[in-house]
């Protein structure tokens, strides 16, 4: 039984949870609400975030040439991002069904409220929609393809990888053939992270 892997994640989940209460806390030392999905904040707040706003010809004039002149470059991501934000809803709406694996709640991953901070102009809102846009369908594509890979193959690399997805820690060891052949369907039934971490009976212990 790999109760050090257990354990290990089990912290993991424990440290992650820390840092989300921290992250919290630190939200209410800023006064604001969220309703019908707007940020709204108190008055003193907002008054003081609109004193640190750059205007529009002033942050014109401190960009420098080279950032406008690949600005095209930059926005033109957007055309990707927006086919593969379509393929990963069709592609899960098609196959995930049939294999039964939860679809992904895109909602989750693809979130747009610094558009809502008086402090920044109509071109940073834009630069922040943008990059809200982009690294969502990044990570939105990310929980689909791994998955998918719970699925088709879970099973960790030889070399070590550099920023794996949360589901890979509990993939069968390279070269464990019993172990992939003994828990492969049982792995492709779980798919609630948190639970097969603190769950002892996981896909990397043998029946």
């Amino acid at each position: 039984m790999n109760t050090h892997l257990d354990d290990l994640l089990a912290r993991m989940h424990h440290l992650e949870a820390e840092l989300e209460a921290e992250l919290t806390r630190r939200r209410g030392e800023i006064e604001f609400v969220i309703e019908n999905r707007r940020v709204q904040f108190a008055q003193e707040v907002l008054h003081l975030q609109r004193q640190n706003k750059v205007g529009l010809w002033r942050f014109l004039a401190q960009s420098s040439l080279a950032a406008v002149l690949t600005a095209p470059v930059i926005y033109a991501g957007f055309i990707a991002f927006a086919v593969m934000d379509l393929f990963v809803t069709v592609y899960q709406a098609i196959c995930f069904p049939v294999y039964g694996i939860p679809k992904v709640r895109r909602s989750d991953y693809i979130v747009f409220d610094r558009t809502d901070l008086p402090y920044l102009n109509a071109i940073e809102k834009f630069n922040c929609f943008y990059c809200s846009y982009g690294n969502g369908v990044a990570a939105y594509l990310r929980e689909a393809a791994a998955r998918t890979e719970q699925y088709w193959c879970p099973i960790k690399h030889a070399r070590r990888m550099v920023a794996t997805h949360d589901r890979y820690p509990r993939f069968f060891e390279y070269g464990d053939a019993q172990a992939y052949r003994e828990g492969l369907e049982r792995l492709r039934r779980r798919y609630d992270t948190e639970a097969s971490a603190d769950d002892p009976s996981g896909p990397d212990q043998r029946p």
